[in-house]
């Protein structure tokens, strides 16, 4: 399948897994996006985000 075969999530999940060291978390969605009745959108970092603002990340080298 060439790229422009393939849709947006295809795209994404293709390049955020080519990495050598990646897997499949690193494609797993970081935001959820929720609408409300009155049409008011919120964004909120999905609780399966591998990285989130506000939470220690792995630590490199000593």
């Amino acid at each position: 399948m060439s790229a422009d075969d393939m849709t947006f999530d295809e795209k994404r999940h293709d390049q955020l897994t080519r990495a050598p060291k990646s897997d499949e978390s690193d494609a797993a969605p970081r935001i959820e996006v929720t609408t409300s009745p009155t049409g008011t959108t919120r964004i909120d970092v999905a609780d399966t985000a591998k990285v989130t603002p506000g939470k220690p990340g792995p630590r490199r080298g000593a």
